[in-house]
């Protein structure tokens, strides 16, 4: 249909928060590994408000209205979802929005993805497509949103400014958000690591973490000091490709700001929205592009722009201190970044280079591990097995226990004297829904049909994890693709074992299609940056942790086919919660020497997966 009016750029507002006593919508949403807020859906947000209304400080089973959630749980009271059968955590949030927005109106606007399924928008980008089409605008940019989109209404797509493919979307009516009224408190959450309750205290992880958190306050404050005179929009003929500054995500080492691209072909959007104040930076910015939801549509690439400094204001050089932790190079970029935004030109040395690899090292000097057998394994397509019965292998691990306690099953939060909280959503023959059993070994009790559904949603390789304790029970197994490792001696020492040569290890894993247990089966899957060189120093405990990776290898658990942190590809071969050392001569990155706790940490990453000493095999 034809949508008269103007196309239009939205401006970079946050949506706040509401004054007290009155109606908003709430929306649920989680943390996804990209930092950006996803919301459930609407079914979803009206379950955990009616137990929210039971319990504040309960825990939501997601499973029980949406049975693609069913190993997911929420904990209310430190606002986190658990996923029982990886026992991966992440931060939820209790969000709000005006009830004439599009989630009051249960209306979902979603973009189709490269498999064709259809993805829906985060909730601000939802509701400002919603807003533009409502406003019968013919198109809506949505770079200063951070996104280098265009969305066209009357084709009904998406298209990207620097490669110009387009995505179809769509606009649907589902059920409406769930409505409050009363005094509305700030939205809450607890980033923490991956796999635990703790925030991850990796080198890089904490280098990463505390910039983002100064850069992100920076440039909020530079947002809030406008110069006075700025007009509310620009003037026809401003400057092009200009954005205001949304905080980035990530803290990149190259610019904060990225040059804008050429127009699209339809009709060409109106003059950019004003540049920062000048005094911030000697030449007006451009905006950094974020992300949608991964996997998708691409980020949009950053250009490198030098500030230009204004005569007679001395530059202040900011120098990357000497030293092989990341704290030193992370202080001078913040230092700068807080120089900046009082408005004094920084000038920043180029910051050092890794060193990735050693001196080169002939075939002679290559030496066998000493008490590791062979310098090589490989692992070969998984050949499926019959299909476990999840009952039998949950009744092997389980001890009947016919006078339960009157406590909680952990897994449907129902108590185990009553049915399980499974009942009428997974039904299993000759499991009945009051049967109740103990681990062997650790003693937790659950339903056994809560257990029956959580290893239907793992592997289904014949273990089973504790969802308390994380006990494995069997023999754990991952999802790894074809591939060979590689392990042998040089004769360089690594950073902090000045006398002690070191174990090179070679991970090599070709790109090939992925099997039934994967993600997308029958998909191509790519394998970027292989061979893979990592390091251990050649003393006791370095070849103990050898010992252990092969065993890991051959279990399939050291990489895993999934969605990359680093450059947001999906599809393709990434590594799966066991840390490596891949720098060898400097610890620029985080993922270097010398790091004192790195060997204890892998170990005990290594036992979380299973893997041991006792039944390790060379």
């Amino acid at each position: 249909m034809s949508r008269p009016g103007q196309g239009v750029m939205v401006p970079v507002n946050g949506l706040g928060f509401p004054p007290q006593n009155v109606a908003r919508v709430v929306v649920w949403e989680w943390l996804n590994e990209h930092s950006r807020w996803r919301p459930y859906t609407a079914t979803v947000c009206h379950h955990i408000e009616n137990v929210l209304k039971e319990d504040a400080r309960g825990s939501v089973v997601l499973g029980q209205v949406d049975a693609q959630l069913v190993p997911y749980i929420i904990d209310l009271q430190s606002m986190h979802q658990f996923r029982q059968d990886t026992g991966t955590m992440r931060p939820v949030r209790r969000n709000f929005y005006d009830p004439s927005s599009a989630p009051g109106k249960g209306i979902v606007w979603e973009w189709e993805n490269d498999g064709g399924a259809w993805t829906a928008y985060d909730m601000d980008i939802c509701i400002t497509i919603q807003n533009a089409y409502e406003k019968q605008h013919p198109w809506l940019d949505l770079s200063s949103l951070g996104f280098c989109y265009l969305i066209y209404f009357n084709s009904m797509s998406q298209m990207n400014r620097q490669t110009r493919r387009r995505r179809r979307l769509r606009r649907r009516l589902d059920l409406a958000y769930p409505l409050t009224v009363g005094s509305i408190p700030k939205s809450q959450s607890w980033p923490v690591g991956a796999s635990s309750g703790q925030p991850c205290s990796c080198q890089q992880c904490l280098l990463v973490n505390s910039t983002r958190a100064a850069s992100n306050a920076i440039l909020a404050s530079q947002r809030r000091k406008a110069p006075p005179g700025a007009p509310p929009h620009p003037p026809p003929g401003g400057l092009p490709g200009t954005l205001p500054v949304r905080p980035s995500a990530n803290l990149a080492g190259g610019a904060l700001w990225a040059a804008p691209t050429v127009g699209p072909t339809e009709p060409a959007p109106p003059p950019r929205a004003p540049p920062r104040s000048p005094s911030a930076l000697g030449s007006a910015p451009t905006a950094g592009q974020n992300n949608l939801n991964r996997p998708g549509p691409q980020r949009t690439t950053s250009v490198s722009a030098r500030a230009s400094i204004p005569p007679g204001v001395p530059a202040l050089p900011v120098k990357n201190l000497n030293g092989t932790g990341p704290v030193h190079p992370a202080l001078a970029g913040m230092t700068g970044i807080l120089l900046c935004a009082a408005g004094l030109p920084v000038c920043l040395t180029r910051a050092p280079k890794p060193i990735l690899h050693p001196p080169p090292v002939s075939k002679s000097d290559v030496k066998p591990v000493p008490g590791v057998p062979g310098v090589c394994r490989k692992t070969k397509k998984k050949h499926l097995k019959k299909s476990k019965n999840p009952e039998d292998v949950v009744r092997r691990y389980m001890q009947k226990v016919k006078n339960p306690p009157d406590e909680d099953c952990t897994i449907c939060m129902e108590r185990l004297v009553t049915a399980s909280g499974y009942e009428g959503v997974l039904r299993h023959k000759g499991v009945r829904p009051e049967l109740v059993g103990r681990l062997g070994r650790c003693g937790h009790m659950y339903h056994l049909l809560c257990l029956v559904a959580m290893y239907s949603n793992g592997n289904k390789d014949g273990s089973l994890q504790c969802p308390t304790c994380k006990a494995i029970y069997g023999e754990k197994t991952g999802t790894q693709p074809p591939g060979k490792m590689e392990f042998h001696l040089i004769p360089h020492s690594l950073p902090g074992f000045a006398d002690t040569q070191t174990i090179r290890i070679v991970y090599d894993i070709p790109t090939g299609i992925q099997g039934p247990e994967h993600p997308n089966p029958g998909k191509k899957f790519t394998a970027r940056g292989f061979p893979r060189h990592c390091y251990l120093p050649n003393n006791e405990k370095g070849r103990k942790v050898l010992r252990l990776l092969i065993t890991a290898w051959e279990r399939r658990l050291i990489f895993t086919i999934g969605t990359s942190n680093t450059t947001g590809e999906s599809d393709t071969v990434v590594w799966n919660e066991i840390h490596h050392k891949t720098e060898f001569g400097s610890n620029l990155t985080g993922h270097g020497y010398p790091d004192a706790s790195y060997l204890d940490n892998v170990l005990a990453e290594l036992t979380a997966q299973g893997v041991s000493e006792a039944p390790a095999k060379a």
